[in-house]
């Protein structure tokens, strides 16, 4: 039976910055009590949104309606292991699934580098990880189960539906609420991570390189310094040679969480600190390399709460934009305890894929949670769209369809697809009226 409630509270995300106040919440636990919700708020004049884990900095999934929750909608519904494909319930998280694919002996080729999303949440804004070869998890669906305004069923995959498939693998919760992912898996495979710290000169020298001799590669930049912290993942026929709990505790845990949340409290607290800090911290940086099952390697905990904006940009435009975002802070003196962030993905086809149809570069800014973001983003951004940037769906930016309509090549397609599912708007909200329109 569904649990539906009278909304007593307010939903917030993880960041904190995003508020909502729906009229009521519902966690269904199938397709069929979804299927009902929908109909029934549709026909009562509601909007509908479906949250995840609240892991998106946009107001994507805020409404005053039915806020659809995705704790009951969970699990793995379908494995072939001969096609290559499981099939997973939408409200599943990322641990969830990775670890239910793992005792499989299963793996999703590439990922992000947190676990906390929800699937439908990750693939709806176009989560992305880094990779030479292998893309975001959107480009890895092989089919979907999306709920629509009326509480029909599509089930839409490259041969049933594709115009609606092609849509809804970045569909940011403007054609339906999505019930279930079919998702490409291959055998469980091992990963060799080489993590160590390297100059800013030299990344940016050997960026290209650098690039096209790892399957994954990202660098963190910390500004106020010349140091950056370099990731290559690369596959490995073994042995397995995980980090050792200990070690992997104070790294991850104690260090990445702990020492850097309190450099991040004193930074907001005392700006001035900021670049002092900054430079002992890039001292502190050591290398480290270790063996291990996918999901281990490309992700993180992330404890320390922030606020971000990330940018997709042509490949070729990535160093100069860092250089020119470096300029900015430095002229301004801008006080940024968060390192950049630099990742890449191949070209894709998806509609609202930010890497549709050219290579690309990711550059990711954050601030502390509480830190003024406002003047730093907004500089980034200026910067970011003299490139023809993309903003990242479910992170902070302020562009509308305007612009939007001007760097996606098949913008009005996803927008005929949205007016024929959904003509009455009843999964929309202000954010989407801001970055599709009307």
């Amino acid at each position: 039976m569904t649990a539906t409630t009278k909304a007593s509270s307010a939903w917030r995300n993880w960041a904190g910055n995003v508020t909502a106040r729906p009229s009521a919440t519902a966690a269904p636990a199938s397709t069929e009590e979804l299927a009902a919700l929908v109909a029934r708020a549709a026909a009562d004049g509601l909007k509908v949104k479906a949250v995840g884990t609240g892991h998106s900095f946009t107001a994507a999934a805020a409404t005053d309606g039915l806020l659809i929750r995705p704790e009951r909608l969970t699990g793995i519904r379908a494995a072939d292991r001969a096609a290559g494909t499981v099939t997973v319930a939408a409200g599943t998280t990322l641990r969830q699934l990775n670890r239910a694919l793992s005792a499989r002996c299963l793996s999703l080729t590439n990922m992000g580098d947190v676990m906390e999303q929800t699937v439908s949440g990750a693939v709806s804004t176009g989560t992305h990880g880094t990779g030479r070869d292998s893309a975001a998890i959107s480009a890895q669906i092989r089919g979907l189960e999306l709920v629509t305004a009326d509480g029909s069923v599509l089930t839409c995959s490259p041969a049933e539906h594709p115009e609606v498939f092609d849509a809804a693998r970045v569909g940011l919760g403007a054609l339906g609420v999505i019930s279930a992912i079919t998702f490409a898996v291959e055998p469980e495979f091992l990963l060799t991570a080489r993590e160590e710290p390297m100059s800013y000169g030299r990344v940016t020298a050997e960026f290209d390189a650098l690039v096209a001799e790892n399957e994954h590669f990202e660098f963190f930049w910390f500004p106020h310094t010349e140091t950056c912290l370099t990731k290559r993942n690369n596959r490995s026929a073994g042995p397995p040679a995980p980090l050792h709990p200990a070690r992997a505790w104070v790294s991850d845990e104690l260090v990445s969480n702990g020492v850097f949340g309190a450099v991040c409290a004193l930074g907001r607290a005392v700006p001035a600190t900021v670049p002092p800090l900054a430079r002992l911290s890039g001292r502190a940086l050591s290398a480290r390399t270790y063996t291990d099952v996918p999901y281990r390697v490309f992700t993180s905990p992330r404890r320390v709460r922030f606020l971000e904006m990330e940018y997709a940009l042509p490949r070729e435009a990535a160093l100069p934009a860092l250089r020119e975002l470096r300029a900015v802070i430095e002229r301004r003196r801008l006080r940024i305890a968060f390192p950049v962030e630099v990742r890449t993905a191949p070209s894709d086809g998806i509609p609202l894929s930010t890497a549709y149809g050219r290579d690309t570069a990711y550059l990711a800014v954050h601030v502390y949670r509480g830190a003024p973001h406002r003047e730093y983003f907004t500089a980034a951004e200026q910067i970011m769209t003299a490139h023809g940037g993309r903003p990242h769906w479910g992170k902070l930016h302020s562009r509308d369809a305007a612009y939007l309509a001007g760097v996606y090549p098949r913008f009005a397609e996803f927008t005929a697809v949205r007016d024929r599912l959904d003509p009455h708007r009843v999964f929309g909200n202000d954010y989407l009226r801001r970055v599709l329109g009307e």
